[in-house]
């Protein structure tokens, strides 16, 4: 959850979600959606010295398991709230006096829409989101009567081969009604001078956080400013790589880079203060990460926006802008209800 980043500054709100929940899976199914196939692997927590006992058991699971159709409801949207445009463009223009007043050079601020459903569904909001938004990181986590569903497209960092690589995303435009209007729109938003200083701004921040755990020279900045296409938004992409110090392991790297700059500001200690400041409360799992650390060593954790937090009845979701000196209030309200318009369509929402 993001709120663990209440260890770090005075006086946190909080949130009833929990720091965090991890599992320990000794097997996974792996579905592969293009050829349909389906297979077991399994890492035992406790090596055992028959690795044909390990392999015999594999198959008996493969063989009983029986693909069901997702039940329950159909996402029915009985009402929806969402907080108001006035409170969050009054909070933006407090966060630039912070700005003026050289306390930040950026924040992100957030806002939220809470639906009530008529037929809470997970697995149906997981499918309609894969269709509607797809996403480098697709997620679905059912805990009791709670979920997580998201399409998120930000890596918060990932470790391959002792590499680590986080990939900022900072810049937004509405995507066109053709290729042509995409590609005018894109356009637009890198010359705007706006845009791009903030994208430096966070590529530097995580660049920082990234060398803070690397090798001495091994800071790498690839495809900068690269321009990604979604359902609803184009946003700026760059991706930092470093080589992680020998001293150092996956978690080390998590410390280091959670939580992302691209949802919190730079500074990043002050910029959380003012956000838990504006915002007033918890922001609970938005702008946390989702993901998992293996035994062997290699790590994959996305950023959890594009994302909706089901709890019985009520889904929420929640999506930021980044504000800095020049920015407009209703344009970053505009931003936030872009961002939030692939869950909100998912979940039946008119929009």
């Amino acid at each position: 959850a993001y709120d663990l980043v209440g260890e770090r500054i005075e006086r946190p709100s909080t949130s009833d979600a929990p720091d965090a929940k991890f599992g320990v899976f000794e097997e996974s199914f792996v579905f592969d959606h293009l050829t349909g196939n389906v297979c077991l692997a399994v890492a035992p927590l406790i090596p055992e010295d028959d690795p044909e006992q390990i392999g015999a058991k594999a198959i008996d699971h493969l063989r009983d398991l029986e693909l069901k159709e997702p039940e329950g409801g159909d996402l029915t949207p009985i009402s929806f709230e969402s907080d108001p445009a006035e409170p969050f463009e009054d909070a933006v223009l407090k966060a630039k006096e912070h700005i003026l007043d050289g306390d930040i050079f950026q924040v992100v601020l957030s806002r939220r829409t809470r639906v009530r459903l008529g037929n809470p569904n997970p697995v149906l909001l997981y499918q309609r989101l894969r269709e509607i938004n797809p996403s480098p990181y697709t997620y679905i986590f059912e805990f009791g009567d709670e979920a997580l569903v998201g399409a998120s497209p930000e890596t918060l960092f990932s470790l391959y081969d002792r590499v680590v690589t986080t990939n900022p995303i900072a810049g937004t435009c509405p995507r066109g009604g053709s290729p042509e209007e995409d590609e005018l729109l894109a356009s637009k938003m890198l010359e705007d001078e706006k845009e791009r200083a903030e994208h430096v701004m966070l590529v530097d921040l995580g660049r920082n956080d990234v060398r803070s755990v690397s090798r001495a020279g091994s800071i790498r900045v690839e495809d900068f400013m690269a321009v990604l296409r979604y359902s609803h938004v184009q946003h700026i992409e760059t991706t930092v790589r470093g080589t992680l110090r020998d001293e150092c392991d996956p978690f080390d790297a998590a410390r280091a880079i959670f939580p992302a700059g691209t949802l919190s500001g730079a500074p990043k200690i002050r910029a959380m203060e003012i956000i838990d400041d504006l915002e007033g409360t918890g922001r609970g799992i938005y702008g946390g990460g989702v993901g998992y650390f293996s035994a062997d060593g290699s790590a994959d954790f996305a950023i959890t926006i594009r994302s909706v937090v089901m709890k019985g009845d009520i889904a929420v979701v929640q999506a930021g802008a980044g504000i800095v000196a020049d920015s407009d209030p209703h344009k970053e309200y505009l931003e936030t209800e872009r961002k939030m318009a692939a869950m909100k369509r998912a979940l039946g929402v008119e929009l």
